[in-house]
């Protein structure tokens, strides 16, 4: 990708492929583990999981630990129409346009 083309790269679409990874890469990603990555208020995690990854075709599921309704952790299912691999391949990029720093990042 060329140095000034995560310009292009749409922060909401980011916010969505970042939350994918994230699921997939953390060990056990829960709402606080993406909040301490990410940076983000709950809400807008929750709202990317439950709202933004399921309109790609995404599948992420909530393991239940414990008795409380928020004991678990999510797990991604399948990517649906998002290429993982692309993801991966341009994780730095997505980090700029969200303002992140790659290295909060967990490695591809």
């Amino acid at each position: 990708m060329a140095a000034n083309a995560y310009r292009e790269l749409n922060p909401t679409i980011c916010r969505r492929l970042l939350i994918a990874y994230l699921i997939e890469r953390l060990p056990r990603p829960n709402n606080p583990a993406l909040e301490e990555v990410t940076g983000w208020p709950r809400r807008t995690i929750q709202d990317v999981i439950a709202k933004g990854l399921p309109g790609h075709g995404t599948l992420v599921e909530f393991v239940q630990e414990g008795v409380r309704n928020n004991d678990g952790y999510y797990v991604l299912k399948d990517w649906g129409s998002i290429d993982g691999d692309w993801v991966r391949a341009h994780l730095d990029a997505i980090a700029r346009v969200l303002e992140l720093a790659p290295e909060r990042l967990p490695a591809p």
